[in-house]
């Protein structure tokens, strides 16, 4: 007889495959993690990874302890294993990995904190809360309160370390929706679906232990619940986050609080007549630690930022007394080293000359560029407790120990270091400075007058203070609020000095020479009152008047029949005015006169600031066909390239030059010979200034030099006498017309041109093959043939 023994096989109940089913809903939502991470660099990567690894962890281990429990199960006729204790304490371990790595994540995430620190201070903010919670939830559910009865889970040690990350992340995430950087709504999500998982692992472990299949089942879905929370989160806040504070920047009521929780709890419990056990002992442990530990971390931040605060303050102060573009002292700074100088001490003040200039013709990135050499000039040139400092705009000032001849000695150098070229932006720069130094009284106000009165008497030079400058300025007040009338009420006039040709001493020209008288102040010379003009924005003005005035008495003795030329003066101002050579042309249109008639000078010092735009505006000036002088050479800054360059037709010589062999060797000009020499030698016409004795007048006509000018010839007289030696003068025979003008190829060599100026008298002109009148007549030669003054055809 065959016996069978019968075998009990146990089917899954639908509760214990639901909760499978729910804890395999919860994997996508760990691959939508991980695909987040993937997608993402930085911090935002190593935050979404930290996530998708905890949701695997928790996942896996949910998915390995009920997987066992179901499979231990078979072998029994209801309920979980009997060893599920065990088996409960492992899932418990494996999801609170899991959980920590989610915590991790949360407080790495973009926006949760600023930084390292700033999540330390989130965490421990997070434990204080935590603990706060886990004591008064010790107090509800130790004896004797047992607020759960027998359902108090005392028996499953495995529930302690879930529910303990449980209420960190319950604690963290309040911590989040206070300081989380805006928008929070994002962070706070993420911290409550890692919450929420977290209970759930709390539940999973108990119900294991517990044998509580609706428990788990329970637990299960409000862990898929959490995951899928944490996933949609991150995918909704895949967008920068702007930091908007720091989290000391709210208050303490999250740390407030929660102590008077744990007070509340701890007098209710021992009231009740409960005893401290280890549990309760344990938050309350963990309470002081992390409070400590936390004002640790405030008084630490505190430090910090009074150390930063400190920092800032002295950042601060030095920038209220720096100039932030030359790293030299600023007007504060200098009135702090003059109140905290006890020594002996003279101030320098300077200006540079013509800087405004530099601004409006080359930009102001070029003009920054030059004020920072000449700080770094400055600098270079300081002795050990000097201050440099700059005013404003183009005014520095040195403050140095030392006396008042020391200090005028520092000035003439430091007048020469500043006068050297600057080269910026692929050219060179020419600018003077004019300084004023002062050792007594009010420093800063006697410098700024010995300053101005040394931009007064003609800039490039030092003048010490003295007390009769307060009366000097205030005349110079003074004239600069007449001279804005006195055109219209006729206080000007022009006055006539004549050019003559040497050795025939016949005038051929005359220059215009401006003189004022006014009712009051008599007088004024204009050495005085033009650089008022200048500085005031008056000589434009001015500069028509006397261009229109000059034209006229020009045309007048033209159309007299005399047979001259005039000369005007121009100011540097007046040159750099875009439509200055459209003036003259219509001037010149409006009177009849010739262009070749008027000569306009312009002085060396104009030739100081920008060589490249002062050859532009001086070839439109030649476009209309007028001549071009350039003064006072010799006396600046003139250079045989720029000689070269400069599109002018007369050369004067300055006066010094003349003047100079009487005051050394009393014989021969060598300077003025080579000057006369190198004119003819480049087709310039040659013009000596300032002869005022035979002997000089000697000299200059043993070089070679055809025309002169001084108080020897005549000083300026008005218009009806020199017109009365211009009749006296007056030559036979028709006045020559100008040559015709026509057109040339632009790449033809250069070329000279004589253009008649008066009786017996003609010039030799360069021209270049851009000129308008570059058409090659029968007297011209090579302008590099031109060998000396008989070539030039002069009597």
């Amino acid at each position: 007889m065959k016996i069978r023994h019968s075998v009990c096989v146990h089917s899954p109940s639908g509760m214990e495959l639901a909760g499978l089913a729910g804890l395999l809903a919860a994997v996508p939502a760990v691959g939508l993690l991980g695909q987040s991470g993937r997608r993402h660099t930085g911090a935002a990567r190593r935050a979404h990874l930290l996530l998708a690894a905890g949701g695997a962890v928790v996942t896996a281990a949910a998915l390995a302890g009920l997987a066992t429990a179901l499979l231990t199960a078979h072998r029994h006729d209801h309920g979980l294993a009997p060893g599920s204790r065990p088996l409960a304490t492992a899932m418990a371990v494996g999801m609170a990995i899991g959980m920590l790595a989610l915590l991790a994540g949360t407080v790495a995430l973009p926006g949760a904190a600023r930084g390292p620190a700033a999540a330390l201070r989130h965490v421990l903010d997070g434990l204080v809360i935590a603990a706060s919670v886990w004591f008064v939830g010790w107090s509800l559910l130790a004896r004797p309160t047992r607020i759960l009865g027998d359902a108090t889970p005392y028996r499953c040690a495995a529930v302690i370390l879930p529910a303990v990350l449980a209420v960190v992340a319950l604690g963290l995430t309040g911590v989040l929706a206070l300081h989380a950087h805006r928008p929070r709504q994002h962070t706070v999500r993420v911290g409550a679906g890692v919450s929420l998982t977290a209970i759930a692992s709390a539940g999973v472990s108990s119900g294991i232990c517990r044998k509580d299949d609706e428990l788990v089942l329970t637990a299960v879905l409000l862990l898929c619940a959490g995951l899928i929370l944490v996933a949609w989160a991150v995918r909704a806040a895949d967008r920068p986050v702007q930091a908007t504070g720091d989290v000391l920047e709210r208050g303490g009521a999250y740390a407030v609080i929660p102590m008077l929780g744990v007070v509340a709890a701890l007098g209710y419990h021992l009231a009740q007549g409960g005893t401290l056990d280890a549990f309760g002992y344990f938050g309350i442990c963990i309470e002081g630690l992390a409070l400590v530990a936390r004002q640790f971390l405030a008084l630490d931040d505190v430090r910090r930022y009074t150390v930063q605060l400190r920092q800032r303050e002295r950042h601060f102060r030095d920038l209220a007394h720096t100039d932030p573009l030359t790293g030299l002292a600023n007007r504060r700074g200098l009135q702090l080293a003059l109140r905290g100088s006890d020594a002996p001490a003279a101030l320098i003040g300077i200006d540079m000359d013509g800087f405004k200039t530099v601004n409006d013709l080359r930009g102001h990135d070029v003009g920054d560029a030059v004020l920072v050499e000449v700080g770094a000039r400055l600098k270079r040139n300081l002795l050990a407790g000097d201050v440099a400092a700059r005013l404003g705009g183009d005014e520095f000032a040195v403050l140095m120990h030392g006396d008042v001849d020391e200090a005028v000695l520092a000035a003439h150098r430091l007048l020469a270091v500043l006068g050297e070229s600057y080269d910026v932006d692929g050219g060179q720069i020419f600018l003077s400075a004019s300084i004023g130094v002062a050792s007594t009284g009010e420093l800063l106000h006697d410098a700024d007058l010995a300053l101005r009165y040394a931009k007064q008497r003609g800039k490039n030079r030092v003048e010490q203070y003295q007390a009769g400058y307060d009366e000097l300025l205030r005349r110079r007040g003074t004239l600069t609020g007449e001279l804005r009338h006195a055109i219209d009420r006729d206080q000007l006039r022009l006055v006539f000095q004549p050019v003559v040709a040497l050795p025939s001493m016949r005038p051929v020209g005359a220059e215009a020479l401006l003189r004022w008288t006014h009712p009051e102040l008599g007088p004024v010379r204009p050495d005085e009152f033009i650089p008022v003009a200048e500085e005031s924005g008056l000589i434009n003005r001015i500069g028509a008047w006397v261009l229109e005035q000059a034209c006229r008495q020009l045309a007048d003795w033209l159309a007299a029949g005399h047979d001259i030329w005039m000369s005007v003066n121009l100011s540097p101002k007046e040159l750099h005015n875009a439509d200055y050579a459209a003036q003259v042309a219509d001037i010149l249109a409006e009177l009849g006169v010739p262009p070749q008639r008027l000569v306009l000078e312009v002085t060396e010092h104009a030739v100081a600031t920008d060589m490249e735009e002062l050859v532009r505006r001086l070839a439109e000036l030649r476009e209309t066909g007028v001549r071009i002088a350039l003064d006072d050479f010799g006396a600046g800054y003139s250079s045989l390239t720029q000689l070269r360059t400069l599109p002018v037709d007369i050369l004067k010589i300055d006066h010094a030059l003349v003047a100079e062999p009487e005051s050394r060797t009393g014989t021969a000009a060598p300077l003025v010979d080579v000057v006369v020499r190198l004119g003819h030698r480049l087709g310039l016409e040659v013009l000596a200034e300032g002869i005022g004795t035979p002997a000089q007048r000697e000299v200059v006509e043993e070089a070679g030099c055809r025309l002169g000018q001084g108080s020897l010839f005549g000083w300026g007289v008005p218009a009806e006498h020199f017109e009365s030696r211009l009749q006296s003068l007056r030559p036979t025979g028709p006045r020559p017309l100008p040559a015709p003008r026509s057109g040339a190829p632009a790449s033809a060599p250069a070329r000279s041109q004589v253009v008649r100026l008066g009786p017996g008298m003609r010039q030799l002109r360069a021209l270049l093959p851009t000129d308008p009148e570059f058409a090659a007549a029968a007297g011209d030669q090579n302008v590099g043939s031109v060998d000396s003054g008989r070539e030039m055809g002069q009597g």
